[in-house]
């Protein structure tokens, strides 16, 4: 290990929700304690790291003593304002670099950035006002997916198209924000890859999962994946080939379509990420850990699987119905601390476990 960080060290954690709280687990096995920066109140983190800031991302004072008070600084989502960071990289490392987080913010800057490096992406035109948008129409067509451009996540700020004289609606609902207006794309299901890329350079990728979602939401990710042999090598190393083109540090989820043409990359996200839930009870060195060891300076774990698993999440009241998964010996179930179960809330998730055959 090059200068990794020591028995004792605290990593700042920007975000205090559930992969927080999953981070912070992991570093604790790691012997490292955690330092969380959330604005919320009572977050799911704030069980198991060792402190809490509870200020929000404005509050100057609150992020200088918070970064004066860690080693190092990473994040569990991708959305942290661009001035909170200025200030906390004067002053402490942040892990990803900045680039990656301005890459994957705007879904424009990610496809541009993707199609450069001659990764495939779906059909894609920037929206900024109503010439875009008639201009994005007529070259994209219908149906289609109109998608703001920075702040989506768990099918939020989208809107499909299913005739081209709806654009003008979705826009408007969207509420006229930059977009970007998406082709859809004829996939047989999507998977996706966690890589991960260590200080030095090293890169290490977990087997593709299939996931499924429902109402925008990731229902379930099965490991491994419906994919052919050569498929599952070119998913993995166009993954290394944006952790290296972003000269990455830390895990990083990878979103993708498998079609009869080949792989098409849906997005990109410099984080742990809900997809690789599957890691913590398929493997002996989860994504939680891969991704602190590579911020800290360690070697990164091998990632191989050694069972094969059906991760599921549980939304909503789905949390009051664990009676049949708690009695199944295969069934794992790592749940949130979350005290009301909302609506398209992720309360936990379950990790159902059987024999590796591939």
């Amino acid at each position: 290990m090059s200068n990794p960080l020591k028995q004792g060290a605290v990593i700042g954690i920007l975000g205090g929700g559930q992969l927080g709280r999953m981070l912070s687990m992991a570093a604790a096995r790691l012997g490292f304690k955690t330092h969380v920066f959330e604005p919320g109140a009572n977050p799911p983190a704030q069980d198991v790291c060792h402190q809490v800031t509870t200020a929000p991302y404005t509050d100057v004072a609150a992020l200088e003593k918070f970064a004066k008070s860690v080693d190092l600084i990473t994040f569990e989502f991708e959305n942290v304002p661009a001035d909170a960071l200025d200030l906390l990289e004067t002053l402490r490392p942040v892990l990803p670099q900045r680039r990656a987080l301005a890459t994957s913010q705007d879904r424009i800057v990610e496809k541009e950035f993707l199609s450069d490096l001659g990764i495939d992406v779906a059909p894609f035109a920037n929206v900024e006002n109503s010439d875009d948008l008639a201009r994005a129409v007529e070259r994209v067509g219908a149906p289609s997916i109109l998608k703001t451009r920075r702040f989506g996540y768990d099918g939020k700020g989208q809107y499909r198209l299913k005739s081209r004289d709806q654009a003008q609606q979705a826009w408007s609902e969207l509420g006229q924000e930059p977009c970007v207006l998406e082709g859809f794309v004829d996939f047989s299901h999507e998977v996706s890859v966690i890589g991960a890329r260590s200080q030095s350079g090293e890169v290490v990728c977990y087997d593709p999962g299939q996931n499924v979602h429902k109402n925008g939401i990731l229902d379930t990710t099965t490991a491994p994946a419906k994919m052919v042999g050569s498929q599952r090598m070119d998913a993995v190393l166009l993954t290394g080939k944006i952790l290296n083109a972003l000269d990455y540090v830390g895990v990083m989820g990878v979103e993708l379509f498998v079609t009869p043409k080949g792989l098409i990359v849906n997005e990109i996200a410099p984080r742990v990420h809900n997809s690789g839930h599957w890691t913590q009870d398929g493997c002996a060195i989860d994504q939680f850990e891969q991704h602190i060891r590579a911020v800290a300076g360690w070697p990164l774990g091998d990632g191989s699987r050694h069972s094969n698993v059906l991760m599921t999440n549980l939304i909503g009241e789905d949390i009051f119905a664990l009676e049949d998964a708690a009695q199944d010996p295969d069934v794992c179930i790592h749940l949130y601390g979350k005290a009301e179960a909302k609506a398209g809330r992720k309360m936990g998730h379950t990790n159902k476990i059987s024999p590796r055959t591939n």
